[in-house]
């Protein structure tokens, strides 16, 4: 196998052939998830804890339903109801969960390099669910899994990520996964949610959307994160929809197969139309799908890495 690593903290320095592993993998997880009988027992004796210090609906239910279709003992913790809120460390935290007897902690962060930090103090694989403004792993193979099942390869496909780029784990995530994977990728937003050194990361910046779209294969869109407007960052709600909306007049730029896509939870009428989001084109309910069989394909390989595993 070429996934050696304990963990999977992030996308960034990922081989293609490691993608290739997971995607490969994740196929046949998903062969699974169609069947009538969702049960294996490719995670039978192995034990998986989610640790999120902020909400989730997708990633930790994906988690949650990944661990137990091949029949992981698995429990949830969250900061509010455990002895984080009393001050209890993110490595105590991790320590007290690994002493129990943990192979895998799925941990979701508002701070960045949180992962990083709890991966080397414990011995079991830690899983990056999302960390402040900087990765969203999981996310991203998602994605990429979705868009090579929908469009047969990834390589030299013209993908556009539309939105808050600057404050977005998941626009970095996908950056650094589908340049790996040979993609050409293409940023379009407000130049206050444009990170300065974004041309670094091998992508094409663009500030008119209706110029990122043309001749697009996948148009991906984001999240508008409303507090940002509250620092400034945008005049208003009705000029970001009117300049950035991904709409039905703005998909006639793209190509005619192009795929829609939105990691989610959408802001309907904000940065992408109903009518869009819920047409032919859209992959949103299946990139869900996906997204559990994805994190299947994380689970068993990271529960079966050779012995010189990376750290």
């Amino acid at each position: 196998m070429a996934l050696k690593r304990k963990d999977l903290l992030g996308i960034r320095g990922l081989s293609r052939d490691e993608i290739d592993e997971i995607l490969n993998t994740a196929e046949l997880m998903k062969y699974i998830l169609i069947q009538d009988h969702k049960r294996t027992p490719h995670l039978q004796g192995r034990s998986i804890v989610t640790l999120f210090y902020e909400n989730s609906t997708r990633t930790r239910l994906s988690f949650e339903l990944a661990s137990k279709y091949m029949s992981a003992s698995m429990a949830n913790v969250t900061a509010g109801s455990s002895s984080v809120a009393k001050g209890e460390c993110l490595i105590d935290t991790g320590k007290t969960i690994e002493s129990m007897g943990v192979d895998v902690v799925v941990i979701r962060h508002p701070v960045s390099g949180a992962p990083h930090i709890l991966a080397k103090h414990v011995t079991a694989s830690v899983i990056n669910a999302g960390d402040g403004i900087n990765e969203h792993p999981t996310q991203a193979l998602l994605d990429m899994f979705t868009i090579r099942q929908k469009k047969g390869t990834i390589n030299n496909l013209v993908v556009a990520i539309i939105g808050d780029i600057l404050h977005s784990r998941v626009a970095r995530s996908n950056i650094w996964g589908l340049t790996t994977m040979g993609a050409e990728v293409r940023v379009a937003g407000p130049a206050t949610l444009m990170p300065p050194d974004i041309e670094d990361m091998g992508v094409k910046v663009f500030y008119n959307v209706d110029e990122a779209l043309k001749g697009a294969d996948v148009v991906m869109g984001l999240r508008l994160q409303k507090e940002r407007q509250m620092k400034g960052l945008l005049p208003s709600i009705r000029e970001y929809t009117r300049l950035y909306c991904i709409n039905k007049e703005r998909m006639l730029l793209a190509r005619k197969d192009a795929l829609i896509m939105h990691p989610g939870p959408i802001n309907r009428g904000v940065e992408i139309s109903s009518d869009i989001a819920e047409g032919e084109q859209s992959t949103i309910n299946e990139q869900v799908t996906n997204g559990v069989a994805v994190r299947m394909a994380l689970l068993y390989l990271l529960t079966r890495r050779n012995k010189d595993a990376v750290y």
